[in-house]
């Protein structure tokens, strides 16, 4: 079951965006596992700070969004983590993994309902400037779905179904991810 919303953003927001996160500082993106660990061998990504302007309107955004997410799924909706901001470069990936979980260095995660994921850029398979190759998201349920991303989209799942994204086999892939409580 996937909630999409294929223009959450807008073309010229999803610029804005990636051009905060050009702007930003990065480290490697963390793993949900017994900790939040760093692990190359099941994701290869980077973690990207952006600037409080940027922060706040993509927050707003998604607060906006949460309702009909919530109806979607017939679920009460009380809060966010906090969207982060996330680049795949080339040969980045994310192997299956379930983004809800019962840690004591990351409490947070046992609340996780729904995760948010929103495309800042398209994927091709023969990619123009500032798109990308691979990096499809999969849902792995009975029947795996994949979800090919597209500028702007937002997608949502149950934060506790088993997905990874493909590795990105050109360009880069930059996301904006969240989970609502």
């Amino acid at each position: 079951m996937i909630y999409t919303a294929p223009e959450f953003l807008d073309a010229e927001t999803c610029r804005r965006i990636r051009a905060a996160m050009d702007d930003g500082a990065s480290e490697p993106a963390e793993v949900l596992g017994q900790s939040m660990t760093l692990e190359s061998d099941a994701r290869r990504a980077s973690s990207v700070d952006v600037d409080d302007d940027t922060l706040t309107l993509v927050e707003a955004a998604l607060d906006r969004e949460r309702d009909a997410i919530a109806a979607f799924f017939g679920v009460s909706l009380a809060g966010r983590e906090g969207a982060g901001f996330i680049r795949y470069a080339p040969g980045g990936f994310y192997r299956p993994h379930r983004d809800a979980g019962e840690l004591p260095s990351w409490p947070a995660a046992a609340r996780r309902r729904i995760s948010v994921v929103v495309f800042l850029n398209t994927c091709r398979e023969l990619p123009g400037p500032r798109e990308f190759s691979g990096g499809v998201l999969r849902l792995l349920e009975e029947t795996p779905v994949d979800v090919v991303p597209r500028q702007g989209q937002l997608v949502a799942f149950r934060a506790d179904a088993l997905h990874e994204v493909n590795p990105v086999l050109a360009g880069t892939r930059d996301v904006i991810v969240d989970w609502f409580y």
